[in-house]
């Protein structure tokens, strides 16, 4: 991807992640300059007749009936900004930085802000000149993300501090040797650099393209776990599940199905017992479920990264001014909520798989898989770490939504906590992928020890990555280092996630 251009409407998580992760250069698209100063023109305007307007002519908050000196806006923009600056905690990582500030650029190309043009154009010259704005990770309660987006606008106005050059260099600094000159605010620019929810938008749209390819992990795992187990493949047949045609099902078991194809399970009648296992059994209605979780998410998420959610907004056409709760992001945090949910039932799944396997009177395989026998302990103990891995999940699944807190007296007294239901479901993913690399390191030693003729095709990939670089158990030795390497160099490898992807069906 050689560039992206930003036009507010049409901005993809892959163009996120391009920019976010691999410094993809950013423009504006066509048009967007005149449609900004179509818009600054209003706020212009509403200035000059000292029209009252929310966070323009007025104060925010509980000061909103306080009308500001004409002379004072442009000051009150930079105290917005100053004031507003109250994130606390460890910097977030440079990617979710260059996320949140396209994310913000997209919003304001979209229009409706009413910022006066220099102000998207510098944010832009920011990413591509790689200054990273220091945000600290607390501080948005989901009614925008005021307080944390504040510490971009310090960087704006040469203030705060900002990464560039690996170094943490004040505001200032790291712009003039980016070759770049701080903003000079004109009235609502200082709002308007703290508004909205790019932050939730630009992490969560990372977060939702990782959760894609998790589950593809989670569902060539278990199709290495159904090899080792020798599963019956019958609970996939399309015909069972058109009975009962429950939400993504049929998505997850046509997905497993074609990663098993050129292997022996897709006749059942090559299955060890008449009927498994929930968690083998039951695979496809719950990665169906979580299919369905994504496809919420993803609905909720793209207005929010391809939207406007200022207040108040300005609509050039009429020359009005509207206040607008268009900030507010209820509906993409319980759709985060109920995909950390989701995510928890595919983990609980992949650590009963896991157990089965090591269980030989269910699996029919060696006590632990160890071909030694009780003697050794084989992978036993590493179901402490699955178990260990599983509660970690099923702490961070909590709801945030349903815990709102008020920030204004009175004006304010509604939030969602959106930013924070992203930001833990980051967390929850990257546990996950360590969960799913235990049974997948557990699964690889059942393949080897079952010694099926021929692997499906998805399983294939699997178990010969792995094995490139982790040797089958003979004697006890330690798994943790087997699990992180699995964890690192597998399952996020992108050549594995793009041959599993396309033989599941999906683009390559």
């Amino acid at each position: 991807m050689t560039g992206i251009a930003v036009d507010g409407k049409t901005l993809s998580y892959d163009e996120v992640v391009a920019v976010a992760c691999h410094g993809t250069q950013v423009t504006l698209a066509e048009g967007v300059l005149l449609r900004l100063e179509r818009e600054r023109a209003v706020v212009d305007d509403v200035v000059d007749r000292q029209v009252p307007t929310y966070g323009l002519t007025t104060g925010l908050g509980t000061r909103s009936s306080y009308a500001l000196p004409r002379d004072e806006l442009a000051l009150f923009s930079v105290r917005t900004v100053r004031g507003r600056a109250n994130a606390v905690g460890d910097p977030l990582p440079a990617p979710v930085v260059r996320a949140a500030l396209l994310a913000r650029v997209n919003g304001l190309a979209g229009g409706g802000s009413g910022v006066r043009p220099e102000i998207p154009r510098l944010l832009i010259d920011m990413l591509n000149a790689r200054v990273h704005p220091v945000i600290p990770e607390v501080g948005s309660i989901g009614a925008s993300d005021l307080c944390q987006m504040a510490h971009v606008g310090l960087v704006v106005i040469g203030e705060g501090t900002a990464e560039f050059g690996g170094e943490v260099l004040d505001g200032a600094t790291a712009l003039r040797r980016a070759g770049l000159t701080p903003a000079a605010l004109g009235p609502k620019d200082g709002h308007v650099l703290c508004s909205a929810s790019p932050l939730a938008a630009g992490q969560g749209a990372l977060a939702l393209h990782e959760a894609a390819a998790v589950l593809t992990l989670a569902q060539a795992v278990t199709a290495l776990t159904y090899e080792g187990f020798r599963a019956n493949t019958s609970p996939l047949d399309a015909r069972v599940l058109g009975l009962r045609p429950a939400p993504g099902q049929s998505r997850a078991a046509a997905e497993l199905l074609a990663l098993l194809d050129g292997g022996e399970l897709g006749d059942p009648r090559h299955a060890r017992r008449v009927q498994d296992p929930v968690s083998l059994r039951c695979a496809a209605q719950v990665h169906g479920a979580a299919y369905t979780a994504l496809d919420f998410a993803e609905a909720a998420l793209d207005p929010e990264l391809n939207g406007c959610g200022d207040n108040p907004v300005v609509l050039p056409d009429s020359g009005d001014i509207l206040s607008s709760g268009n900030f507010h992001t209820p509906a993409l945090a319980l759709a985060f909520d109920t995909l950390a949910l989701a995510l928890t039932q595919t983990a609980s799944i992949s650590a009963e798989r896991m157990r089965r396997l090591l269980d030989p009177a269910v699996s029919g395989l060696p006590a632990n898989l160890s071909p030694y026998g009780p003697e050794r302990s084989g992978f036993a103990p590493l179901t402490k770490t699955a178990q260990a891995l599983v509660a970690e999940i099923r702490m961070l699944s909590a709801p945030v939504s349903t815990d709102p807190r008020h920030g204004a007296d009175a004006v304010e007294d509604d939030s969602t906590n959106a930013a924070l239901g992203v930001r833990r479901f980051t967390t929850m993913l990257t546990r996950l992928c360590q969960l799913l690399a235990v049974e997948a390191v557990v699964a690889a030693q059942a393949v080897d020890l079952a010694a099926p003729s021929t692997l499906g095709r998805g399983p294939a990939v699997l178990h010969s990555a792995i094995r490139k670089l982790v040797p089958r158990l003979d004697d006890d030795r330690p798994h943790g280092v087997d699990v992180e390497t699995v964890s690192r160099d597998v399952l996020a490898s992108d050549d594995v996630r793009g041959s599993l992807r396309a033989l599941a069906g999906g683009t390559p």
